[in-house]
């Protein structure tokens, strides 16, 4: 389905695992509970789709427009979301366990709760991200944009915030990060 038009399409429930996705236009479609497993979504359209509960395992996300999407309870783990527009997008409760998210965009995105154990978000964009009781163990945050994020009650046992900017965020320990905070919470 290259560059299919599926607007506001309805795929509650639907098995479209390793399905060719590529550069479609999903703007507002229900995908809920849907199995979207391998499925390549590379420069799709998503924006303001519901994806909550759906299972996108190892699927192809590189460049996929996700504004507003919400991800709530979805499965991403081992999703390329390489310069994926996530901005506003809702992933609270999302596993993102080992998924790969080096460059994406998650500006102001809710990762409320999220399970990032294990992720790559090497030089991401978390800024202003809601990280918030998010479960981060072992996560690899260098070089990523912090900055105003909230990561109050967040666990980050092992993970690596080496060059990450930490200016304006809120800390694990609810205190605010000062504006020469990198790689450490100053």
């Amino acid at each position: 389905m290259f560059r299919a038009n599926l607007v506001d399409a309805k795929f509650i429930g639907a098995n479209l695992w390793g399905a060719n996705l590529f550069r479609a236009d999903l703007t507002g479609a229900k995908l809920t509970n849907a199995n979207l497993g391998r499925v390549d979504l590379w420069g799709a359209n998503l924006s303001n789709a519901d994806l909550t509960k759906a299972d996108l395992t190892a699927a192809e996300l590189w460049g996929t427009n996700l504004y507003e999407t919400n991800l709530t309870g979805a499965n991403l783990s081992k999703v390329n979301l390489t310069k994926a527009d996530l901005t506003d997008a809702k992933l609270g409760n999302t596993y993102l366990r080992d998924a790969y998210l080096i460059e994406a965009i998650l500006v102001n995105a809710d990762l409320t709760g999220a399970n990032l154990f294990g992720a790559n978000l090497t030089d991401a964009n978390l800024s202003g991200a809601n990280l918030s009781n998010a479960y981060l163990r072992d996560t690899d945050l260098s070089n990523a944009y912090l900055n105003d994020a909230n990561l109050s009650n967040a666990d980050l046992t092992g993970a690596n915030l080496s060059g990450a900017d930490l200016s304006g965020a809120t800390w694990t320990d609810k205190r605010v990060c000062g504006a020469d905070s990198i790689g450490v919470c100053k």
